[in-house]
């Protein structure tokens, strides 16, 4: 039996040895290592893939969100409606700017922003919206454009889990003001290290954001703004233009294992698989099931909370081989960093619900069909293990 990870990188770049290898080697030979062709050519690349005029790289996913607010003018006094069932980057970068992130529940089947809960949530102060297109999976972004064009709002798409992800026939990053991309290496399209991006079809916004990545400058020691370093690395730009020729087979490959999943675990009890919104195409860079807890009333001591029950079923599989990832195992709103905040336990109760009951299984392009089945077989093993005690 072999250990089956959440995700093999390794795999991956043996792939592609010889053509990162060469890239990676034009680039040192160069000794340009800051800026250059390779990043003004994958800015053109990236651009043109998502489908808009502008694209400006930066050093990670947590500073496209920054950048992107500091260009819209979003500081203090300002509020961002977005998800509490995220990375923590997607409010950091909200706080980062002086803003308040206002968090709004999930939809349960998607896990998701709640378009219908939006409206309840604006006030005179909110200035924009934030959606997470988690887990590859987009956003009613239809619906969301609605409501936000009706209020005079920014909508800001954090892209970061879902490159190559459509919605209505568009890529995410092309429908809101401004789309946010991250390259961590785990992502669909991954670099060697920290990346980022952010896109628009505004030259304005474009310009301010490669101003404020240049620290305020937009020429040579001439500052008009308190800005950042934060500069896509050279050799990850090169990395990056030979990966996003492969990004869509990638991205089709990991839609055949999520119809494989399907099919292999839609018998199983006990499991609730995730679900896809008709007008959505997911890319999926995680699969996400929900593990429900059985009751167990004719054993009381055997009974576990919802937390415990999915941990209790991580660490089985985890036992057989088949590694599991748990996100997020705490929403945003009751983080302690946001205590101040004032949310309560059981204010938003489908993130808080989902943060309980989540597994994301391993998923990547290359998993192979035996692989998938050792971690369905794997899972349902350890559903079957949590019975009641023989009397």
């Amino acid at each position: 039996m072999n250990n089956i990870p959440p995700v093999d990188l390794a795999r991956q770049y043996k792939s592609l040895e010889k053509e990162i290898n060469a890239a990676v080697s034009d680039v040192l030979a160069s000794g340009r290592y800051i800026g250059g062709s390779p990043v003004d050519s994958f800015e053109q690349q990236f651009a043109k893939y998502v489908g808009v005029s502008e694209c400006s790289a930066c050093n990670s996913g947590s500073d496209a969100l920054y950048l992107a607010l500091r260009a819209l003018g979003i500081g203090h006094g300002d509020e961002v409606i977005t998800t509490p069932f995220t990375f923590i980057a997607t409010a950091e970068a909200i706080s980062a700017v002086g803003a308040t992130p206002v968090f709004v529940d999930i939809e349960a089947q998607t896990f998701n922003l709640n378009v219908d809960r939006l409206e309840a949530a604006i006030t005179n102060k909110t200035k924009a919206i934030l959606p997470v297109h988690l887990f590859g999976q987009p956003v009613d972004m239809t619906r969301l454009m609605n409501v936000a064009e009706s209020r005079g709002l920014a909508v800001i798409e954090d892209c970061a889990q879902a490159i190559g992800a459509v919605w209505a026939g568009r890529k995410v990053g092309s429908i809101g003001h401004i789309g946010c991309f991250s390259f961590f290496p785990t992502k669909n399209l991954g670099a060697c290290g920290d990346g980022g991006a952010v896109t628009t079809n505004d030259r304005n916004i474009a310009a301010k954001i490669r101003m404020l990545r240049e620290h305020g400058s937009s020429s040579r020691y001439h500052h008009e703004a308190i800005g950042i370093n934060s500069r896509l690395d050279t050799l990850q730009a090169a990395i990056l233009q030979v990966k996003l020729r492969y990004l869509d087979i990638w991205n089709t490959q990991r839609c055949e294992i999520a119809a494989r999943y399907h099919q292999l675990l839609e018998p199983i009890s006990g499991i609730s698989l995730p679900q896809a919104l008709a007008g959505g195409e997911s890319v999926w860079n995680q699969y996400t099931i929900r593990v429900i807890a059985r009751e167990t009333a004719d054993d009381p001591a055997r009974s576990l909370t919802q937390n415990s029950f999915r941990d209790f079923v991580r660490n089985q599989m985890q036992k057989q081989g088949v590694s599991s990832m748990v996100y997020y195992p705490l929403p945003l709103h009751l983080q302690p960093v946001y205590e101040s905040l004032g949310y309560q336990l059981g204010e938003l109760p489908l993130a808080e619900q989902a943060c309980a009951e989540v597994l994301s299984l391993p998923i990547f392009p290359e998993l192979s069909p035996a692989q998938q089945e050792q971690v369905v077989y794997g899972l349902k093993d350890s559903l079957a293990a949590f019975l009641p005690l023989p009397s």
